[in-house]
């Protein structure tokens, strides 16, 4: 007679295989952002050379998590699974048991080990603390030792051996496919601050000071004093072309109507070659037409291919009196050196970061090099990789 499962032990077992498939959705759907977290694990254990295969380690720890969960969820060779679990997870607790202690000597003793502060284990989706990170895996490991040592009890589904594995195959391709599509266009799930309908403005770009001015001038025909603002006296002049014989200028009187508003998350910066900056120009609320707005952290990894389409979009924009501008993480010198080489139709901004801590804004706002964020009244309307850009006509 085949074995039943207990209710219990099934309960333990689907919430085991959610928790994995979960963990590793999320970092499927975004596996750019998970190659980058895993650089930042081997930069902190001084294995910078590993810089070329953190997508490929990225790839396999997000398909490892959610092929588990799904043979977990599913009953497929439970035994075996029960066994990666336990090995899975007693690798992970003893890894972040290390982080959360090397963590608290950095912030107690002053320690320097270089330790990541988000652990990464959920994406972008839920950020944690290396101790609770920790405690997470501590809880997790109960249930991992539950299922591991009533494995015997909890039995397959019912697929011959070889159904089992080709089942297993077709979740390996499903969840291989997802980081595919994901990585060739934009992730389903977008944890960023540039998603649409954000409002990027009151975000990254401060509000800079608003200002009454009021020009006082005398009447030379019985000497009062008047005040105009400068629409005012625009108006003046084209009414009274005499204005400048009538009148004799005293003094001016500004004050502030509005003061300075920083924005929520500093450090997004677009300047040109001479210092100016023209975050503000570009992104405000109250600008109604919109910006085309190029990310292309690293000009030398940008692709060619998607240049030529920020080109093209570049033209229509001209042609709608609308405007397109490149942030970069590179410096002057190079964006002069790549707007010359690649006939580059629209100006590209300088965005200055620290190279080890960031902030990195124009990595993480869109997972593409090119790709384009479209803006109207300070708002993300439209964001594209550049395979995705449309016809714009």
């Amino acid at each position: 007679m085949r074995q039943k499962e207990a209710i219990w032990l099934k309960i333990v077992r689907i919430a085991l295989g959610v928790l994995f498939i979960f963990s590793g959705l999320m970092k499927a759907v975004d596996p750019i952002a998970t190659a980058i977290k895993v650089d930042e694990y081997f930069i902190s254990f001084g294995m910078g050379f590993m810089n070329p295969f953190t997508m490929f380690f990225g790839v396999c720890l997000s398909t490892a998590e959610m092929v588990l969960g799904l043979m977990m969820l599913t009953r497929i060779r439970v035994n075996l699974t029960s066994i990666f679990y336990l090995l899975f997870m007693t690798f992970f607790l003893l890894l972040t048991a290390w982080l959360a202690l090397a963590e608290h000597l950095e912030v107690n003793y002053g320690y320097d080990f270089g330790v990541v502060k988000d652990c990464g284990c959920f994406g972008q989706a839920v950020e944690m603390s290396n101790f609770q990170t920790f405690m997470k895996n501590v809880v997790i490991i109960i249930p991992t030792l539950i299922i591991f040592f009533k494995r015997k009890t909890i039995p397959d589904i019912r697929l011959t051996i070889l159904g089992q594995w080709l089942l297993t195959a077709i979740y390996v391709i499903a969840v291989l496919a997802i980081q595919f599509i994901c990585y060739r266009h934009l992730p389903w799930i977008d944890f960023s601050d540039w998603k649409k309908r954000d409002d990027v403005a009151k975000t990254f770009v401060d509000q800079p000071a608003q200002k009454s001015i009021m020009y006082v001038y005398r009447n030379l025909a019985d000497s009062s004093l008047n005040y105009f603002s400068e629409d005012e006296m625009m108006a003046m002049y084209d009414k009274d072309p005499h204005f400048a014989e009538h009148y004799e200028y005293v003094d001016r009187k500004d004050s502030i109507i509005r003061d300075l508003v920083r924005c929520d998350i500093p450090g997004f910066t677009m300047t040109d070659t001479n210092g100016g900056e023209h975050a503000f120009e570009l992104i405000n609320a109250q600008k109604e037409t919109p910006t085309y707005l190029v990310f292309m952290h690293d000009l030398y990894q940008t692709n060619l291919k998607g240049l030529e389409k920020m080109n093209a979009v570049a033209e229509y924009c001209a042609a709608n009196g609308f405007d397109i501008a490149a942030v970069t993480n590179s410096t002057d010198n190079e964006i002069a050196a790549f707007t010359s080489e690649h006939q580059v139709l629209f100006p590209i901004y300088h965005n200055t970061i620290d190279p080890v801590h960031g902030p990195f804004m124009t990595r993480d706002a869109i997972r593409a090099n090119p790709g384009v964020i479209v803006i109207v009244r300070g708002i993300v309307t439209d964001k594209w990789n550049w395979r995705d850009v449309p016809e714009l006509k």
